[in-house]
């Protein structure tokens, strides 16, 4: 059995979208290299590879006569490559892959994010609507990337990682008009 051991952090960012450092839009044709885990490995650390990802949320919202008339957002999936580390001597192709799921997984829940925007009705409760419904997801992809890592053993168990990587792919499908 290989004893290897992942963490992964979610940083889930307000209603901003200014951006003050490199990240990686996710993109499906994209895969995450070695290359873009830019931090330095923490050495005290049992985890060969550190994923720092979450989700970017920007609206604005057009009123006139203190009415709500529109609004427009912004969702997406993000990788930081300067809070992402491995140790490059226990680094393999097979941890990478997990990572990339912790990606992916980010992704698909800015896919469910953006599917609840779409059902959104304006009213003069929109931005709570927004606010809350910004909370709701990243709760859900904290504890699924939880879930993810619990059940996997972050990444040891090799079975329940492939089962994983099939219900996520299957997931993204589902949710493909959401990208």
């Amino acid at each position: 059995m290989r004893l290897i051991f992942t963490i992964c952090i979610w940083l889930g960012t307000c209603v901003t979208h200014i951006q003050t450092e490199d990240t990686i839009i996710w993109n499906e044709n994209y895969r995450l290299s070695w290359d873009n885990f830019k931090a330095k490995a923490d050495s005290m650390s049992d985890a060969v590879a550190l994923t720092a990802s979450g989700i970017t949320f920007g609206y604005s919202i057009s009123q006139s006569s203190n009415r709500i008339v529109d609004f427009k957002t912004t969702v997406e999936a993000h990788f930081y490559p300067e809070k992402s580390w491995f140790k490059k001597l226990k680094a393999d192709d097979y941890i990478l892959s997990h990572e990339q799921l912790h990606f992916d997984i980010t992704e698909l829940h800015s896919r469910k994010f953006r599917r609840g925007i779409s059902q959104l009705i304006i009213s003069s409760r929109l931005k709570k609507q927004l606010d809350d419904l910004h909370a709701k997801h990243l709760k859900n992809l904290s504890e699924m990337q939880n879930k993810y890592d619990y059940e996997t053993q972050h990444s040891i168990d090799t079975i329940k990682q492939q089962q994983w990587h099939l219900y996520i792919q299957m997931e993204l499908e589902k949710l493909a008009y959401y990208r």
